[in-house]
């Protein structure tokens, strides 16, 4: 064994910095999980011995009978110009001055080993999935580190995991982060829709579908997302627009092979992206059409949204796209988007706007992302996404079917993902999902690699924050690697088991009672949980879940 480097088990929810103290970490001997969950827990390292001078490759060997279904990654520290934003923070951060901050998920390097740096805090993401294949019972879970040649142990901590015998239900919670097919065009430098787009298409779709994302953002027109006014995002409209003798026609062939592949993974809702644009629904999306045997843009910035000619393209469109989604039997899967974070001031057009479709969508939900209760109260929209900094409003107002979202502006009090932020704040929305039963929760950024405004591509290895446009962890979710798969995160990943938090509570429901749910979740507060409101140590959340476990096990 070698004395001078230390190792043990802490949970998922520590972020660790690399100048922080190993004996600051508190140690996990113990947890419970479903025998269908995706647990995650830490290996933590630091090594003391100078003389090393830099790292210390170390082999890792996973003993246990669970090994089999242990997988285990690097947390790698990330580049972060932009933590918080100035002036719109609060004290529940863990830093907010720019700097290394923990993220990334890698797989080993060096053939497996771990790397431990001299000096610095480093850690090991250790995800257990058995699947329901490990019969109910206590599993001690070891890893071994040794040297580079795998013959001298150097350091070894042990932890009990213990699979209860029930399995989580199905995910209840609609999750959409919004998916972009251009982004990943332009970051893999591959032509739009080309079979090596395709095949980088799904490798997403499979990235997102894993970590609880079940809608999937389809891009029927190229979204009209964050771009500026006279701005356009690349091209990326998944049916074919076609203009003979002034009739329209459609083809459909891309959005047939882009529906197979989200029903490939289960996914269970089609979000068709937005008719007009954002924040105010005043204009047309891009729209690119062949007229007469040539291709050209036929709508865009320069076309009123209450246009007679866009709306009746419009109607023409949706049309024949219900009768698409109808022969592929998937109409009943989908839901539609007028515009993106309409304000108060936009409420009179965004009802003129909704207006121009309203008959034709009048059998399918329309959801848009928007904070002001009047667009509720007026009947504008029937399926609001108020973000979680307003939501308590459209509680009070006994919305049904409600969603919330958050994003860059949800920065003070309420729960988001920042990679600044604790991991405690992201995961305890579980909670707050389970108190007022939330149906949704929308992002807007699962893979948006482009600057403000879609202005230009971004390296997210060089700066997680979009160019300085948003707090790091807001634009996206996973990072791209070379070969054209994603990588996951924490701030992801953490909120995957917010999710599983909240099937163990619906299952928990249904052996005793929602009462008896919320006294395991707010019995030893001394306020209620609201969005605004809640506990913010980790310990509690460890805590929870073994209680909930543990009364799921009581009923076995």
């Amino acid at each position: 064994m070698r004395d001078t480097l230390n190792v043990k088990f802490i949970s998922s929810l520590e972020k660790c910095f690399l100048d922080e103290k190993f004996e600051d970490k508190p140690a996990l001997k113990s947890i419970s999980m479903l025998n269908n969950e995706h647990l995650s827990v830490q290996y933590l390292m630091y090594e003391s011995d100078l003389s090393v001078q830099t790292k210390l490759v170390c082999k890792v060997k996973v003993v246990s009978d669970l090994a089999d279904c242990i997988s285990v990654r690097g947390v790698e520290q990330v580049n972060v110009s932009m933590p918080v934003a100035k002036g719109w923070n609060d004290d529940n951060y863990l830093r907010k001055t720019p700097g290394l901050y923990p993220d990334l998920l890698t797989p080993l390097r060096y053939e497996g080993s771990a790397l431990a740096a001299v000096g610095e805090l480093r850690c090991l993401w250790v995800d257990i999935r058995p699947n329901g294949q490990y019969a109910a019972g206590t599993y001690p879970v070891t890893i071994e580190l040794y040297d580079e040649q795998g013959e001298t142990l150097y350091a070894s901590a042990s932890i009990d995991v213990e699979i209860v015998g029930a399995s989580l239900p199905e995910q209840k919670l609609i999750y959409t982060q919004w998916f972009y097919a251009d982004t990943l065009a332009v970051y893999y430098n591959v032509e739009m829709f080309s079979e090596r787009h395709w095949e980088i298409i799904e490798n997403y779709i499979k990235a997102a579908v894993d970590g609880g994302i079940n809608a999937i953002l389809t891009p029927v027109l190229t979204p009209p997302l964050d771009t500026k006014v006279g701005g356009e995002r690349p091209t990326n409209q998944l049916v074919d627009v076609y203009v003979n003798n002034g009739v329209y026609s459609f083809g459909f062939d891309k959005l047939d092979r882009w529906i197979d592949l989200l029903l490939k993974y289960n996914v269970k809702v089609i979000e068709i992206s937005h008719l007009f644009t954002q924040w105010g629904a005043e204009h047309a999306p891009k729209v690119i059409a062949t007229v007469d045997g040539v291709t050209k843009k036929i709508f865009g910035w320069e076309t009123d949204a209450l246009s007679d000619e866009y709306g009746d393209f419009l109607v023409t469109f949706l049309r024949a796209l219900l009768a698409y989604l109808k022969e592929k039997g998937v109409d009943q899967m989908c839901c539609y988007h007028i515009s993106d974070e309409p304000h108060l001031d936009h409420l009179e057009n965004y009802i003129a706007a909704k207006n121009k479709v309203q008959e034709v969508l009048k059998d399918y939900p329309i959801i848009d992302a928007l904070s002001d209760i009047d667009f509720y109260k007026t009947g504008a929209v029937e399926h609001p996404v108020p973000g979680n900094n307003a939501v308590e409003a459209f509680i009070q107002e006994k919305v049904e079917h409600l969603w919330t979202y958050y994003c860059c502006s949800q920065a003070v009090d309420v729960s988001n993902r920042f990679v600044a932020m604790p991991s405690a704040r992201n995961r305890i929305i579980s909670t707050q999902f389970y108190k007022y039963d939330i149906e949704g929760f929308l992002h807007w950024g699962f893979n948006f690699y482009f600057n403000r405004f879609s202005d230009s591509l971004v390296n997210p290895y060089q700066d997680a924050s979009g160019d300085y446009f948003v707090p790091a962890g807001d634009a996206f979710s996973v990072y791209p690697k070379a070969d054209g798969t994603a990588l996951d995160t924490i701030h992801f990943l953490v909120f995957k088991h917010a999710i599983e938090d909240l099937r163990a509570m619906e299952l928990c429901e249904s052996l005793y009672d929602k009462d008896f749910v919320m006294a395991l979740i707010e019995g030893d507060l001394d306020e209620k949980i609201t969005f605004s409101k809640y506990p913010k140590d980790a310990q509690y959340l460890l805590t929870l879940r073994e209680k909930i476990n543990a009364a799921i096990k009581a009923k076995l």
